[in-house]
């Protein structure tokens, strides 16, 4: 996944070694949080369904008992899958302690932990639109443990 905004984030301030990472600037980090937590098409499937996503781990569970109707829709599912993976990303950001969002040179968002271990939430994101395994509160779970 490209994120255009990044190319313009990163000529102002310049690439890190190996990963771009976000400086340490808490309102960078927020910033950055704030713009991938939009996650619109998501948003909109869950409203319909009557579920607030509240950037909880209920709303994880939630989401993982929808009916997937989207995926008789081709063109829909890779935009849901970023969006799932850019939600659970969001949940695992504001809720575990240390983690931040990163983004490698390619423009993938990534979520880094305190232990350095990097988790490609998009990649589960399309994992869980697509077939539904694994689950995205499963998922968490095993992030927040570590």
């Amino acid at each position: 996944m490209n994120i255009p905004f990044l190319g313009n984030w990163r000529k102002k301030r310049g690439p890190a070694q190996g990963v771009a990472v976000f400086s340490d600037s808490e309102s960078d980090h927020e910033g950055v949080a704030e713009l991938l937590s939009e996650c619109e098409l998501l948003r909109s499937q869950a409203h319909q369904a009557g579920i607030e996503l509240d950037d909880t781990v209920a709303s994880l569970e939630a989401l993982d008992q929808l009916l997937p109707r989207w995926r008789d829709d081709e063109e829909s599912l890779p935009w849901l899958g970023n969006d799932a993976g850019l939600y659970l990303g969001t949940v695992i950001v504001r809720t575990v302690p240390g983690a931040l969002w990163e983004v490698w040179p390619n423009g993938r968002p990534v979520v880094r932990l305190v232990s350095g271990r990097e988790i490609d939430v998009v990649v589960s994101g399309h994992a869980w639109a697509a077939s539904g395994v694994p689950e995205l509160s499963q998922l968490y779970a095993e992030v927040a443990e570590t």
